[in-house]
């Protein structure tokens, strides 16, 4: 990792300094947070929905419409938001403020986990090996802290976390962030996102966190030649979820090749400037979730 980032491979080294540790890191957390607007997380609780994407195709949208947007990239063992942004690995700066971000070409502040590791590398935790299963969860927390409060965020409109599976990572995030603003589903359209999904949109509805709403992805694959849009999944996961927790239905993002060639790419922002009719879908969503007086500032 960098080494501008604290990391906690040397945990059982310091147990007794820990809680002094986190006390501080928490305490700068909230100070790194005061000049953010706001934190909203994009969850699923399944993998394999195209969350990443979706977090990505969102900030580049709300970064389209003049908003100062950050994305934090959670998915700390398959990091994917920084090819998605066209973002090259890169040494990243240890500045006075901190570490500094790295920056997409439509100007979104990214950290992720794949701008600390070498190329093609897995992330490995060094731990007790009668202990490693207890400390990683810790590691994993206290890597996500960092993120948020050791990352020279600057001033942000909207900071996206792009949550991994799992319901406890929300939970996870929102002890982090107790003025988490809200949460964003991701489902695809079958029975089996649609239960995983439930899990993680009751455990927000119990933490009393605010779900602004869910979004269907892969909802049929769109013709090139006539644009007609012919089923991927059986199954209505979208709807079903939003009637089942009173949220809204926010989009149906069908299956699109250049969307997928454009993410492949990185090149997601020249994707929206073709103005086909999802791009201009989730340009209007971007719309409805970006904050008021956003990007009116210097």
């Amino acid at each position: 990792m960098n080494p501008g980032i604290r990391t906690y491979h040397e945990v059982d080294e310091v147990r007794s300094e820990l809680p002094d540790q986190i006390a501080a890191q928490d305490e700068r957390l909230a100070a790194r947070l005061a000049s953010v607007s706001r934190v909203v997380a994009v969850m699923s609780g399944k993998g394999g929905v195209g969350k990443s994407l979706i977090s990505a195709l969102l900030a580049t949208a709300l970064a389209r419409r003049g908003e100062r947007v950050g994305l934090i990239d959670a998915d700390l063992n398959g990091p994917s938001a920084a090819g998605l942004l066209g973002v090259e690995p890169g040494p990243l700066v240890d500045g006075p403020d901190g570490l500094e971000p790295a920056v997409s070409p439509a100007g979104i502040r990214l950290m992720s986990m794949a701008l600390l590791l070498e190329p093609d590398r897995a992330l490995a935790w060094r731990d007790a090996a009668d202990a490693g299963f207890v400390w990683r969860g810790a590691q994993e927390r206290g890597a996500v802290r960092e993120f948020l409060s050791d990352v020279a965020w600057g001033r942000l409109d909207t900071l996206l976390v792009d949550l991994p599976p799992g319901t406890q990572r929300l939970a996870e995030l929102h002890g982090l962030v107790p003025g988490l603003a809200g949460a964003l589903a991701v489902t695809i359209p079958s029975a089996a996102s649609r239960d995983a999904v439930a899990r993680s949109l009751d455990l927000a509805e119990t933490r009393g966190i605010r779900v602004v709403g869910v979004i269907e992805n892969m909802a049929g694959a769109r013709c090139d030649e006539c644009g007609a849009l012919a089923h991927l999944h059986t199954g209505s996961a979208g709807e079903d979820l939003a009637k089942r927790f009173d949220i809204p239905l926010l989009a149906r993002i069908p299956f699109d090749r250049r969307l997928a060639a454009a993410a492949d790419e990185g090149t997601l922002d020249a994707w929206f400037a073709e103005a086909g009719p999802e791009a201009n879908l989730l340009a209007e969503l971007a719309a409805k979730l970006r904050p008021a007086g956003a990007g009116e500032s210097t």
